[in-house]
Order: structure tokens, then C-alpha cells, then sequence
């Protein structure tokens, strides 16, 4: 049995950020709640790409994000639980989402492959979510009077 939550995938990115108005919207339309997870992980052989050499670190920069991403949008009288957690972000999306209503992400720009459009963490929650996903595209940018908006050869 579902319950009234709509989980929603928090990483700072504008992505992240359209995917949570997004569901606090729903949740208002609803009368539902919003749970807002933030996944994070250490892997102390991972130094090459700027991630904390303490776990500590790395927990609080994730809480810090969630944090900042929650205070930043309009919540109204919806109410959000938030939480970082542990893991891989598709694995720790899909449990939290389990009989959840919706589990809301964000997409991660456009390309050729669905890979490029939804992500990686998109495309396997979508392949494996417990409950209906939706994926919050991010707009393409407008092309600027620099760039041609078509090449003849």
C-alpha cells in the first residue's frame, strides 16, 4: 500500500533543485508530504576528485547541500523530511521511495542517449523504482545570436 509521500532526489544541481519545487508543488496539490533524500558517499581510494578525506566531511558537505537546496525553495504549508544518506544514489532513492507515491529526480541535460537526457541515477531508478518515477527535464539553453542556428555545407 502507497503512502502519501513524494520522495524527491536533492544534489544541488539545477536538476535537483527543478525536481524539488516540482514536488513540493505536487505535494501541495495533493495534500501530500515531500521527503527529500540527499545520497552521498566516501570512498577514502577516490582523492582525485575533490571528495573530503574524512567521511564526517563528506556527510556534513551532503547535509550542508540538502540544507541549502530546502531553505532556498517555497514550501508554503507543505511539509518536508529530509535526510542524507549513505550510498549509492540510485539504491538509496529506490529504498527510500519504497511505497512511496512518487519518486521525483531531476534530469541532467540533453544528449543523443538516454544516458545523456535522464543521468545515470535517472535512468536506473526509472528501470528500477518501487513506485512511479517522474524525471523534471532541465530546459535547454536558449542559442545565443552568436552561435547559427543551422550550418549548410
Amino acid at each position: 500500500m502507497r503512502d502519501d509521500r513524494i520522495v524527491v532526489g536533492v544534489d544541488g544541481s539545477d536538476g535537483g533543485r527543478r525536481a524539488l519545487r516540482w514536488a513540493v508543488h505536487e505535494a501541495a496539490a495533493r495534500g501530500q508530504t515531500v521527503q527529500a533524500v540527499t545520497a552521498w558517499r566516501w570512498d577514502r581510494a577516490d582523492r582525485t576528485s575533490g571528495a573530503s578525506v574524512d567521511p564526517g566531511e563528506e556527510r556534513a558537505r551532503a547535509e550542508r547541500i540538502l540544507h541549502d537546496e530546502l531553505a532556498a525553495v517555497s514550501a508554503g504549508d507543505v511539509v518536508i523530511a529530509a535526510e542524507a544518506v549513505e550510498g549509492r544514489a540510485a539504491d538509496v532513492l529506490c529504498a527510500a521511495s519504497q511505497n512511496a507515491h512518487l519518486l521525483v529526480l531531476g534530469s541532467h541535460g540533453h544528449g543523443r542517449t538516454m544516458r545523456t537526457v535522464l543521468g545515470s541515477v535517472s535512468e536506473e531508478c526509472v528501470r528500477r523504482g518501487p513506485c512511479p518515477v517522474v524525471v523534471i527535464p532541465v530546459p535547454s539553453p536558449a542559442p545565443t545570436h552568436d552561435a547559427p542556428l543551422a550550418v549548410r555545407r
